[in-house]
C-alpha cells in the first residue's frame, strides 16, 4: 500500500527541499523510491535523513509541483531536517539501507521521532481529486496526452461538486501547470 505524504529534505548546505511522495512502510521501515534523477534522492543520500509529513492541506502538494511553496517550516527534532510547520502529524527518518535499482532504488528509513499534531478528520473527494492530478502532473513527461486528459476530466466532477476554496486554488496551480507544459511542448 502506498500512502501520498509530502516528504521534507535537506541539501548538504541545509536547504529544504519540499515534495508530495507516495511511501510505503515494509518490515517495520518507512520505504521512499525515488525515480533517477532526484533532488529527495540526492539529500536523503547526502544527509541520511527525511521527514515525512502528513497532512490534508492538498495545496502542499500542487505548490510543490507548482512552485507554490511557502509553507513555513519548522526545525525537525532529532534529526538535520525540518517538517511542515501546519501539519497533521510527521515522522524524521534515518536512512538504515539502500536496495539499488537502475531507475528507482528503495530507500530504507528507520523513523527516530514521531509526533501527531492535529486530529486527521477525513478526506473529501475534492482533496483526493487533487492529490491524483498532483501525481499525474508529476507524470507528465511520462504519460501520453490523452490519458491527461481523460483523467482530469474524471477528477473534474470530484471538484464541481466537494471543492473548498483550498481545493480550488490547489487544482488552479495544476491544471495551469498542465496547460503551460502543452504549450511549451506542441509538436
Amino acid at each position: 500500500m502506498i500512502f501520498e505524504t509530502i516528504v521534507t529534505s535537506v541539501n548538504a548546505v541545509g536547504e529544504a527541499h519540499i515534495t508530495p511522495f507516495g511511501i510505503r512502510q515494509v518490515d517495520g521501515f518507512v520505504v521512499i523510491s525515488p525515480f533517477k534523477p532526484s533532488t529527495t534522492l540526492e539529500n536523503i543520500l547526502i544527509t541520511k535523513n527525511a521527514v515525512v509529513n502528513m497532512t490534508d492541506d492538498v495545496r502542499v502538494f500542487a505548490g510543490a509541483l507548482t512552485n507554490h511553496t511557502t509553507w513555513k517550516l519548522l526545525k525537525a527534532n532529532k534529526i538535520k531536517g525540518f517538517r511542515l510547520a501546519d501539519c497533521l502529524a510527521h515522522a524524521e527518518l534515518k536512512l538504515v539501507e539502500v536496495r539499488e535499482d537502475a531507475s528507482r532504488p528503495q530507500l530504507m528509513m528507520e523513523k527516530v521521532d514521531e509526533e501527531i499534531h492535529h486530529p486527521f478528520k477525513g478526506f473529501n473527494r475534492a482533496q483526493a481529486a487533487v492529490i491524483e492530478l498532483a501525481v499525474l502532473v508529476s507524470r507528465l513527461h511520462m504519460l501520453p496526452r490523452e490519458k491527461i486528459d481523460m483523467e482530469l476530466n474524471y477528477l473534474q466532477i470530484a471538484i464541481d461538486k466537494t471543492a473548498g476554496e483550498r481545493e480550488l486554488e490547489a487544482w488552479g496551480w495544476l491544471t495551469e501547470r498542465i496547460n503551460h507544459y502543452y504549450l511549451e511542448n506542441q509538436a
